[in-house]
């Protein structure tokens, strides 16, 4: 490591989560046969709250479950084909996964060998600011590629030959990106000209891939910029030539919106400002999202008409909250945001039981009273009672003029 540069993490609240001790003696760490590994430790370093805990040991698979049940804790296989058990201590989750090289890959899936060389295992990882380890006892530092000195920096760095690393795994050209979004300052020049030079190969991924890597880089600290990064450089060209100048610059009106309005960005609200009523329907499709989410996005991009608060009652808060910071409202957007949706305080029967009959005079009449109450700003019960009595009166009228 470089002088200056840190030998240990710093302290951090997710290091005193219980059980870590014990699944460090479990997997004796203290032998050095156990790290924390990759994103807990990456974040560490930034001051960031950890969420997910990571742990790289040169145990076996089945070495590590039998460790973890001798010592009473929880083991789950859920990827022990490649080495990754899910350990749960004293409430606390951790995934566990033996030293890895690559011995095949094809773009989208590796086969791959276990090892007892933190050197190898440190060299099949993306990118530099992944591949930082850190002993689970005394918390020293392992960089074997320059990683704490690019974390520093900002640079999102791939280990080793770019080219390389993107014919490993194509979905890492969007995860470069996604990084940079994050952690970066500038684009890595080697690594940017290796993901233009390669950005066909992203029509071998899976859509569900994309849109999962997609959604996390539009909430990520510079989305706008490194789309149009993207963008100028025909990165999504291959699976999404929809995202072209002017989708950037409807996101970025939508980012400045939640800005101003000090509302939380939101990936389908992001990816909604992206698209319009033409492109939409097809591309939502294309990327296999949710029908809850398609559904969003098609509310989002809905004619923002009448009050917010009628709004908010027509399509829903959140739909109206999205319509209108895609529009560049934030004044309007903040009015709505947390709301709760009246009810009508009148049914159907309230209006049979003034003298209409039963059926679509009803309907009618019902639907006149609601527009009214609406655009009188959802009065309370006794004023919404005078308008249905205006209503049916008007109603009765013309049924005895017929």
């Amino acid at each position: 490591m470089a002088v200056n540069e840190p030998t240990t993490l710093p302290p951090a609240d997710w290091l005193q989560r219980p059980g870590l001790d014990r699944l460090a003696v479990a997997l004796d760490a203290d032998a050095g046969a156990a790290r924390y590994v990759g994103g807990a430790v990456r974040d560490t370093l930034l001051g960031l709250p950890v969420a997910d805990i990571d742990v790289a040991t040169i145990h076996p698979p089945q070495e590590v479950v039998r460790r973890l049940q001798a010592a009473g804790i929880k083991a789950v296989p859920t990827g022990i084909a490649h080495g990754t058990i899910t350990a749960v201590a004293d409430g606390t989750v951790v995934e566990v996964t033996t030293l890895r090289r690559d011995v095949a890959t094809d773009g989208r899936h590796a086969e791959v060998a276990f090892t007892d060389d933190w050197q190898a295992d440190a060299a099949r990882r993306d990118f530099t600011m992944n591949a930082l380890y850190a002993d689970m006892g005394d918390h020293r530092l392992h960089d074997y590629f320059g990683g704490i000195a690019d974390l520093r920096a900002g640079r999102v760095r791939f280990i080793g030959d770019p080219l390389r690393r993107i014919a490993e795994d194509h979905l890492r050209i969007l995860r470069f990106f996604r990084f940079l979004a994050r952690f970066g300052n500038a684009p890595d020049a080697a690594g940017l000209a290796a993901c233009v030079a390669r950005a066909n190969d992203l029509m071998a991924l899976s859509r569900e891939r994309i849109a999962d890597e997609l959604l996390k880089l539009l909430v990520a600290r510079d989305a706008v910029a490194v789309l149009r990064l993207m963008v100028d450089h025909g990165i999504w060209q291959p699976v999404l030539p929809e995202f072209d100048d002017a989708a950037i610059g409807r996101l970025a009106t939508l980012v400045e919106a939640e800005a101003a309005a000090a509302i939380d960005p939101d990936p389908i609200r992001r990816l909604a400002a992206l698209l319009d009523a033409d492109n939409a329907e097809g591309v939502t499709a294309r990327l296999k999202l949710s029908n809850a989410q398609r559904k969003r996005v098609a509310v989002a991009l809905g004619e923002a008409t009448g009050s917010p608060l009628a709004l908010g009652y027509r399509c829903g808060v959140e739909g109206a909250v999205d319509r209108l910071l895609i529009g560049g409202d934030p004044a309007a957007a903040r009015s709505v945001a947390g709301w709760t949706r009246p009810a009508l305080p009148l049914s159907g029967g309230t209006l049979v039981e003034r003298g209409l009959a039963r059926g679509p005079d009803v309907a009618r009449a019902l639907r006149q009273v609601e527009d009214r109450w609406i655009a009188e700003g959802f009065p309370d019960a006794a004023r919404t009672s005078a308008i249905a009595d205006d209503v049916v009166a008007q109603a009765l009228r013309a049924s005895s003029n017929a």
